[in-house]
């Protein structure tokens, strides 16, 4: 599908974009080419294909949620260079609204 100048312009300011006059051109010759392959693309018989959510098998790539111990000297550290602490707690600002208790 080829575009006129005039179309190509009345696309840039519905885009809001401003287009040197080489520019238009290239975007004529851009997207009917884009246009030109949707339309290949429709032409395909798709009535077989399952629907898919992914392109790609997706794994759960989330590991298991084991609590490591650590040094505890390093724990000690960690605690004391924390800016807002109450004994061995450390406050943290809060994720979720609501409730702050």
């Amino acid at each position: 599908m080829k575009f006129t100048r005039e179309e190509i312009l009345q696309i840039a300011k519905l885009s809001r974009l401003h287009l040197e006059e080489d520019e238009i051109e290239e975007y004529r010759e851009s997207l009917g080419s884009i246009l030109e392959y949707v339309a290949k693309l429709q032409e395909l018989k798709t009535d077989d294909v399952p629907e898919l959510q992914h392109a790609a098998e997706v794994k759960n790539v989330f590991r298991a949620d084991v609590v490591e111990g650590c040094d505890e000297e390093v724990r000690h550290r960690a605690i004391d260079n924390f800016t807002d602490k109450e004994g061995d707690l450390l406050k943290v600002q809060a994720v979720f609204e609501g409730r702050t208790e």
